[in-house]
């Protein structure tokens, strides 16, 4: 009996498949192919069985991927041609496995961030500040060294006495004009004279019991020994002549200087330390100047001084003007001795202070100057420098002592020395002992 709707055979129905039906299976039905959405339509004569163009999905639902190889195995959730299903990959929209924001695409999720290492990082601060001050300090010295100008040599000076105990600087202040102009001479009231005096001059013995300055008037009546020439390096044979000692610098400059200084005291000098005028006062004004407390105002028309009585801050022009004052005082040179070291003493302290040592910008200007300004012996260091240079911020730190050589008169306008107390000087500076002469 036919079943089928009137008009219907079961030829009609076209290719059957199924339970024992000798049709094969629809390409449909064994792959069903996604279609996706803005998917251009197939042109005009490809698509369906009969060109027929493709039939949509119902309700606009998205087809399924493929779970066979149909289709030449394609995977359209990552064919690049804009659409991703989401089906293949078990991807679901949203918030990720592990609490993290993501999306389509994203990457696995991160672990929490680890905690610093707090013992390395300190480790390699520190590491880097160490070379940072190694490599400056090494630069500092080498440029500092570079400019020492090493020009006396004290080889050149004879007949010398034994060293003794201890270390001893001859530091001298010398009216050297070098490298001043016009302009400045007469701002610092210098004068023109040719060549170079010393208007002062001072032991500084650094030892071990204490630290003793001793100034050695200008004016002091000295012998002069006999002596090698500086320049010829011919013998000059000593003829007992006297005359002041500031005039054995001027016959044959430093190391004549020395050896008169060594022959009238018996105390060998280390070390040989000299600045002029312009080096002076550009110190000074390089460390921003010294602090001073003048106990009575004075005037000096020949050095430019004007002071009055009171605590107050020399510059460069000032305190070049107060350590060569003289004539304003009845001791003379005696009086500017005294002055000059109370000043020196605190302008080691000045450029020994934290202020200028842990300023770069205060303590390369001071050392440029004062290195560019000294003249020394060829055997200074830099670290002899320093030890002077501590040794008289000790001394303006009541740690030493500060004293004239001892005067006993005076002869022809020179003073004469007090043979017996120099000579005691001289024995506890050569034992390194503690001094306990006094000066006038």
């Amino acid at each position: 009996m036919n079943d089928w709707p009137e008009g219907w055979t079961g030829d009609d129905r076209g290719p059957r498949y199924g339970r024992g039906s000798t049709g094969a299976e629809p390409e449909g039905a064994r792959v069903m192919r996604q279609v996706r959405r803005g998917r251009p339509a197939a042109p005009q004569g490809q698509g369906g069985p009969g060109g027929r163009p493709p039939t949509a999905p119902p309700y606009g639902v998205p087809q399924q991927p493929s779970y066979v190889d149909g289709g030449q195995g394609q995977n359209y959730a990552d064919d690049g041609r804009g659409y991703d299903s989401g089906y293949n990959t078990g991807q679901v929209y949203g918030r990720p496995a592990g609490g993290g924001h993501g999306g389509p695409g994203a990457g696995p999720a991160r672990g929490p961030r680890p905690a610093p290492n707090w013992g390395r990082r300190i480790k390699w601060t520190a590491i880097t500040l160490v070379t940072v001050v190694v490599v400056t300090s090494v630069a500092t010295y080498f440029w500092a060294d570079s400019k020492l100008r090493r020009e006396v040599d004290l080889s050149k000076v004879i007949d010398r006495p034994e060293s003794g105990e201890g270390t001893n600087y001859l530091i001298v202040g010398s009216d050297s004009r070098e490298g001043m102009s016009s302009e400045q001479k007469k701002q610092l009231h210098t004068g023109s004279a040719e060549g170079k005096r010393t208007d002062s001059m001072m032991i500084l013995h650094v030892g071990d019991n204490g630290d003793t300055l001793i100034s050695l008037p200008r004016d002091s009546d000295v012998e002069i020994p006999s002596y090698k020439g500086n320049e010829s390096g011919k013998l000059y044979p000593a003829t007992g002549r006297h005359t002041k000692l500031n005039a054995a610098y001027a016959e044959d400059g430093p190391t004549l200087l020395v050896r008169t200084v060594e022959y009238n005291t018996g105390l060998h000098i280390d070390h040989y330390v000299e600045i002029g005028f312009a080096g002076f006062a550009n110190i000074v004004d390089a460390v921003g100047g010294v602090e001073m407390t003048i106990d009575k105002p004075f005037k000096d028309k020949w050095s430019g001084a004007d002071f009055k009585a009171g605590k107050q801050k020399l510059n460069g022009e000032q305190a070049l003007a107060f350590v060569r004052t003289r004539h304003a005082f009845a001791a003379s040179d005696l009086q500017r001795t005294e002055n000059q070291q109370k000043f020196l003493s605190a302008l080691a302290h000045e450029v020994a202070t934290p202020s200028t040592v842990l300023n770069p910008f205060k303590l390369y200007p001071t050392m440029g100057a004062g290195l560019d300004s000294l003249i020394v012996d060829k055997d200074m260091s830099l670290w002899d420098l320093a030890s002077m240079f501590w040794a008289m911020k000790g001394v303006s730190g009541g740690d030493g002592i500060s004293m004239n050589m001892p005067i006993s008169g005076s002869t022809g306008g020179n003073l004469v020395w007090d043979k017996a107390k120099v000579k005691t000087l001289v024995d506890e500076l050569k034992n390194d002992q503690k001094v306990t002469v006094t000066g006038n």
